[in-house]
Parts: structure tokens; sequence; C-alpha cells
């Protein structure tokens, strides 16, 4: 069927980045109610920087093959699969075997990607487009006039979530470190130094008195709790990761557990204020349909608002898949803004 073959990176254990292998093979045929992507761009998330640690706290036994989300052209369609797929653009969450040339996933899996959204740029929303729309929406239900903190303003999910609480008229206060601040201010956000001894103290100031209604908090650890007390009666923290535990040893699992614990423990409290730890994975093992319909609906509107010019998508660089090990050190780097993407 096809004179080209498959080409994907590997994990093969905890490597530093030069230790991913690249591998060939034959490209996968698509089985029953299943499709074939020929992958057009896969990215570098948290995820990845975490599973080459070993840090990811459900990642699959090594090795295997790395990218969290894709987006690319149905090659081929399985048996039972709408034949009309092929040759359209799609998107796809997959948590792991992005960073491959052509890639096996369910049809029930992809979101159709608008025409004229070019793939790195849709590529760039995938992952990080659901998780601030679901977590802006669906979790913090903000509104005009709200006030939300932002940590990690700039950052992949970050930044997403600044334009998004914009678009739906809420005030945004961000956390990012200072050489970002100018770029901060031209969005119209107010920028904080994360970096600075009294974060807590800062925002606080630049809040309304009774709190915030919201806060993204994507570092966890200790300052969760400086988060959580920066919200007014009725406001809403959302947790959505450990940033503060990358390169930490031991229990992968203990952080989250962690998180976990303090969100229950906070919401058995007569306290009027929600706590939520975000899994964008959350709910698709009970209710599969459920979690596709949502899904696909989440990322249609994020795709929508790119095309409206409410949403930029940020590439911070693209590299061919075979230099997956400089993508990875690049994102890991902290000094670009944006989403590292890989071509093929």
């Amino acid at each position: 069927m096809n004179a080209e073959g498959l080409v994907e990176v590997v994990l093969p254990g905890k490597v530093e980045p030069e230790g991913l292998q690249i591998r060939h093979g034959a490209v996968p045929a698509a089985g029953p109610g299943q499709v074939v992507i020929r992958m057009e761009a896969t990215g570098v998330s948290f995820a990845e920087q975490q599973m080459r640690r070993g840090r990811y706290y459900d990642q699959p036994p090594f090795p295997f093959v790395p990218g969290y989300d894709l987006v690319g052209t149905v090659q081929a369609t399985g048996e039972g699969v709408e034949p009309g797929l092929a040759g359209t653009r799609v998107a796809a969450l997959v948590k792991v075997g992005g960073w491959a040339s052509h890639v096996l996933v369910d049809a029930a899996d992809v979101v159709p990607v608008p025409d004229g959204i070019g793939a790195a740029a849709a590529e760039t929303l995938v992952v990080n487009g659901i998780t601030a729309w679901q977590m802006l929406h669906r979790k913090a239900r903000v509104r005009a006039g709200h006030t939300v903190v932002v940590h990690g303003a700039n950052g992949g999910v970050g930044s997403v979530l600044v334009q998004l609480a914009q678009a739906a008229g809420a005030q945004v206060i961000g956390t990012a470190s200072e050489r970002h601040h100018d770029a901060l201010r031209e969005r119209g956000v107010v920028p904080v130094d994360y970096r600075a001894d009294d974060v807590a103290a800062r925002i606080r100031a630049l809040a309304p008195r009774g709190g915030v209604h919201a806060v993204f908090d994507h570092v966890g650890g200790r300052g969760i709790v400086d988060s959580w007390r920066l919200l007014a009666p009725g406001g809403t923290l959302v947790s959505y990761g450990s940033a503060s535990t990358r390169d930490a040893e031991g229990s992968k699992q203990w952080p989250v557990l962690k998180l976990l614990l303090r969100v229950w423990t906070w919401n058995a409290l007569p306290n009027r204020r929600r706590a939520y730890f975000f899994n964008v994975w959350a709910g698709r093992a009970l209710a599969k349909n459920r979690f596709r319909a949502r899904l696909r609906t989440d990322l249609t509107q994020v795709f929508a608002a790119l095309q409206r010019g409410e949403v930029s998508a940020q590439i911070a660089a693209q590299l061919p898949l075979a230099r997956a090990a400089q993508a990875l050190r690049l994102a890991e780097s902290g000094t670009v803004a944006g989403k590292v993407v890989l071509n093929p």
C-alpha cells in the first residue's frame, strides 16, 4: 500500500534527552474502528519531561514511544470507519505514541481540524487547549468581571489559559519570570515574578479585596496553600500538576496523592470555596463515549477561538522527529515561550 516506512522515537528508560532512540519499521494497518494518521505535527509537553525521568504517575513501562498528542492526515481507515475520513486533517490526544510518523488511533478519538488551521498551529492547542478550556469553563466557570490568577502565564497551558480567560472577560494576574513580563503586559496581564520571596503577598496586593475568583496552579508543592488562600468565597482552585517535583527522587505517585488529599480535605471543610485536581483523562475509564463527546466539543471550541483570533498559536520552535532530543532539551530549558513542535 505504502512505500514509506514507520519512523518513531523510543524512550528506552530513564535517560537524558540524548538517550532517545530512533526506530524504523512497517507502517501499521488500520484494524476495525481504527484509522492510521500520518503525523504532521506532534509536540513536547511537560508529560514527556516527566516520563523520561520515570516521574509521570501513570506512564507505561519502558521502552515506549512518547508523544501526548498529534495532528495529521488520516491515511487509512479500518472496517466500520466512515471512508470519507481518509484525507482529512485531524487531531488526537493519545498520552503516548505521538512521536511517530504514523500513528494508529481509534476513529472515535479523532477531532477534525477546521480548514485554514495549519498542523503546527493546531498542535499547540490540542492538550494545552483542552486542558485550559476545561479548567476555565467546566471547573472554575470563569465569567466576565472575574479576576483570576494563572501561574506560569507564559507556559504552554498558561498562555492559552490567559487568552481564553480574557476572551471570557476576566482580568488576569499572571506569574512568570521577569523576562516574560513585557510580553504579558502587552497582552493585558498584570505580571508577578514567581521567583520573588513574597509572591502570594504581591498577588494579594493586586487582587480585589475579597480575593480572586480562580487560581490555576501547575506547580503543586507547598505553594498550593498560598494559592488556596488567595481565593474569595465562592472561588475555585484548579491544581493541574506538580511541576515543583519534576526533578525530585522517590515516589512519582506521592506528590499527586498529597495534592489529592489536600484537595479532598479543603472540599470537606465548610468554607464556600472549591478545589479540583484536574486530570484531562478523568472520566475516560468510566464513560468513554461521554469523555469523547466532551473532548470533541471542547477542542472544537478552542479551534473556533483560534479562528476568531481570541487565542494565538504559540510555536516556540519546529524540529524534525529525528531531532527529538534537541526538542526536549529546548522545552526543558525554560527559555522559550509556547510549544516546541516536532514534524516528520
